[in-house]
């Protein structure tokens, strides 16, 4: 149990073995010393539960003094600030003041009206909370006064809440201004962001649907590229996104265009034929040389089919194709004693194969289509080599750990110096008589494709003498080394 001891300024009446009592009079002058400078209000109840003392209205010397009211006429005090009186509002429905009992200023108070000081008078502390008429909290507390062990009295000490209200009022404008300004630089973020990320998004965003619902002109692309960031790297991607697949749909167009064109005509020459043989008057011999081009033209739709499905599939062969090191020196080597034994014996020419590199010889791709590569090439240039002529394949290196070069040199009447870059485009076919319908005009353009998906090349320019006489063509084929390609 916790209790205000008396010290040795409060007079009582009484011993140790006697019935104690508080001295009225020194007890209400050493009451205003102590809580006068302290701002508190205090009141003291005797144990039989007088009111003994009141520290507002006794002055230093123990005596009652009086306070002057304003005139009738007075002007009332002047109303505190909006927002002060706003701040107490909100305070007043945060703390749900209406809990607490009215706080009521009595005349002649006993301790009837203070049950803290009841409590305390039973020896215990107790504490109240109530609310005035103009929403001010008064805070209470009630502690009981003793002297050897025994209750005299109660302490009963009495302050509203106007400093601690002043304080919690600061704190919620401080705490204001910080979310005030919080919330202006979250707003002022959020506008930098909308300007800086998420309008560029959109703009990225609408124009891809205006991509995928344009049907004949192209749209662009925004060009946000000089960002230097995620959106500028997002938008660079969906440029050449954009770019790759609008090429991709012009060499679609012109593939099926030129495929269109290149079946037309066989098959006119096919119907000329057939309705030339079906005519009843025709004799026998010119009936069997149209049933020899129909034949011909019936071949050469086929090969020109079949090479065709192999142009439309290689796209996805070439992605879907694995990749490893292909040994370039074996390859060639098994290719050229092939066509060593097949060239001589067909068309009389001799195919010589030659290395002027250091091993190793690993390239980096797939060696099945490297070996048709190679295959297109000589036998391209096996169609235009006379007999007795010579097929020069050599394997070296460019400097420095450079890409493998291949060249594959003919004898023939080389390429006009106009169709050195066109006899790699589609159905390009210029060939002598006796090849005419064998080719489709397809395999060089195949040629460069795998090439150039392997990170390689492949171009053709015509070998001249010293006085500028064409000695024949040259294919050179550039094949990337394994382990350099990035």
């Amino acid at each position: 149990m916790f209790g205000l001891l008396l010290p040795a300024g409060w007079r009582t009446l009484g011993g140790e073995a006697t019935v104690n009592r508080l001295d009225a009079d020194a007890a209400r002058q050493l009451l205003t010393r102590l809580v006068r400078p302290t701002g508190v209000r205090a009141r003291l109840f005797s144990e039989t539960g007088e009111l003994l003392g009141d520290s507002e209205f006794l002055s230093e010397a123990g005596r009652i003094h009086s306070v002057l009211l304003p005139p009738p006429e007075a002007p009332a005090a002047a109303q505190a600030p909006l927002t002060e009186r706003a701040s107490d509002w909100i305070a007043r429905q945060l703390s749900r003041a209406d809990r607490f009992p009215e706080y009521v200023e009595r005349p002649n108070p006993s301790v009837r009206d203070y049950p803290e000081a009841a409590s305390a008078l039973r020896g215990f502390n107790a504490s109240a909370v109530r609310i005035v008429a103009d929403g001010r909290l008064m805070l209470s507390g009630a502690v009981p006064v003793q002297r050897y062990k025994q209750v005299l009295g109660a302490l009963v000490l009495t302050r509203d809440n106007r400093a601690i209200a002043a304080s919690l009022r600061q704190v919620r404008y401080d705490m204001l201004t910080i979310a005030a300004a919080a919330l202006g630089i979250t707003v002022l973020l959020s506008l930098y962001l909308a300007g800086t990320i998420t309008q560029p998004i959109v703009r990225l965003a609408r124009a891809a649907d205006e991509v995928r619902l344009a049907r004949e002109s192209r749209p662009e692309i925004p060009d946000l590229g000089k960002r230097g960031d995620e959106i500028g790297d997002l938008n660079d991607a969906l440029r050449s996104m954009t770019d790759a697949l609008w090429q991709r749909i012009n060499t679609i167009e012109s593939f099926a265009a030129d495929v269109a064109h290149e079946l037309k005509n066989p098959l006119t020459s096919l119907r000329s034929a057939i309705e030339m043989a079906a005519r009843p008057d025709l004799d026998k011999e010119r009936r069997d040389r149209l049933m020899v081009i129909v034949m011909d033209d019936i071949n050469r739709l086929n090969r020109l089919i079949s090479d065709i499905s192999d142009a439309s599939r290689l796209d996805a062969e070439l992605m879907r194709g694995e990749v490893k090191p292909v040994d370039l020196h074996g390859l060639l080597a098994d290719m050229a004693r092939h066509y060593t034994i097949s060239a001589a014996q067909k068309a009389g020419v001799e195919v010589d194969f030659r290395v002027t590199a250091n091993p190793p010889f690993s390239a980096h791709g797939h060696d099945g289509r490297y070996g048709q590569v190679f295959r297109n090439v000589i036998d391209n240039a096996l169609s235009f080599s006379p007999p007795g002529s010579r097929i020069t394949v050599e394997l070296g290196r460019e400097p420095r750990g450079g890409p493998f070069v291949v060249t594959i040199d003919d004898e023939g009447p080389g390429i006009p110096e106009e169709n050195l870059e066109s006899i790699f485009a589609r159905f390009y076919s210029e060939r002598p008589v006796e090849h005419f319908g064998q080719h489709s005009g397809l395999g060089l353009s195949i040629c460069r494709q795998i090439m150039e998906t392997y990170g390689g090349s492949i171009a053709a320019i015509n070998r001249r003498a010293p006085d500028g006489e064409v000695l024949g063509a040259r294919f050179t084929i550039r094949v990337p080394a394994a382990g350099s390609r990035k």
